[in-house]
């Protein structure tokens, strides 16, 4: 593969031209993360995150909704449960069984697929409702997804995003990972996604309307240490990041994610009560 492209320069002179980051490798990558460990016992723990999101899209009964890179499908459950149709779809087949397993033993109708964010297998125009809970801001062509979010859901129809942002403390987290595995070069980081505005950005060409707001989502565990024992055992990014690196440098990351959580604890007890920002989003579609 070559490293580059060249181009003349006035003269006959050649010059480079950076082809930016190889994205299918990045993706790769990405997929292999999501798919080691089980997001499922992380992701189950978000489940308000869903039903807050459901809420503020005002979904109503009967309207056809998508959730984009679902996981283990918390906006799905909290979809299906206002007997909306869901179609809840993910990258990685295994976090489908989990959703599809809490689908059914809550007797909710969901469908469920296997799809890429990025090339969604939908019509044009095909929902009423798309949403996505820390999911789609971790694709690597970020306005290609954006794009699919927009193009499969209805003129008139909304798009409800739940993301992380670069302040809390899930986006200091990979801030914490990238000073000991820096993230590869050219790629924008997700944390984007939890800023008006990316937002903006992303969305501001097809939207009659977007709504914003900051809200928190907060980390219990029995203690930093079992914490952090538990996102390195199922917590892709963090699992794959101690896998990477020696046993001098996996200590040194334990160190510092520990004092992350010293830092947002608001416990006081010992255990862990960690808040952690996140931007809601809905956007109107014209």
């Amino acid at each position: 593969m070559d490293a580059g492209l060249t181009s003349q320069r006035p003269g006959g002179v050649a010059a480079s031209i950076d082809p930016g980051p190889d994205l299918v490798a990045v993706k790769a990558r990405q997929h292999g993360a999501w798919a080691s460990g089980d997001y499922a016992v992380v992701g189950t723990t978000l489940q308000i995150v869903g039903e807050t999101l459901c809420e503020a899209l005002d979904l109503r009964a009967g309207q056809r909704v998508l959730d984009v890179a679902a996981g283990n499908g918390n906006a799905s459950l909290a979809a299906a449960r206002r007997w909306c149709e869901v179609v809840s779809t993910d990258y990685v087949p295994e976090l489908l069984e989990r959703g599809r397993a809490r689908a059914a033993a809550e007797r909710l109708r969901i469908e469920f697929r296997e799809a890429d964010a990025e090339e969604l297998p939908f019509a044009d125009g095909a929902f009423d409702a798309v949403v996505s809970t820390f999911g789609v801001m971790f694709t690597p062509d970020q306005p290609r997804a954006a794009g699919e979010l927009t193009r499969v859901c209805r003129s008139g129809g909304r798009i409800g995003l739940a993301n992380w942002t670069p302040e809390g403390f899930i986006g200091q987290l990979f801030k914490t990972i990238g000073r000991h595995m820096p993230p590869p070069a050219g790629v924008k980081s997700p944390a984007l996604w939890g800023t008006r505005e990316h937002i903006s950005d992303l969305f501001g060409a097809r939207a009659a309307m977007i709504r914003t707001g900051s809200r928190e989502f907060v980390f219990r565990y029995r203690s930093p240490e079992h914490m952090l024992d538990v996102f390195r055992s199922y917590y892709g990014p963090v699992l794959k990041t101690f896998a990477a690196l020696d046993p001098a440098a996996q200590a040194a990351l334990f160190g510092d994610l520990v004092a992350l959580i010293d830092r947002y604890n608001r416990s006081g007890d010992g255990t862990v009560v960690v808040p952690s920002e996140y931007l809601e989003i809905v956007v109107e579609l014209r």
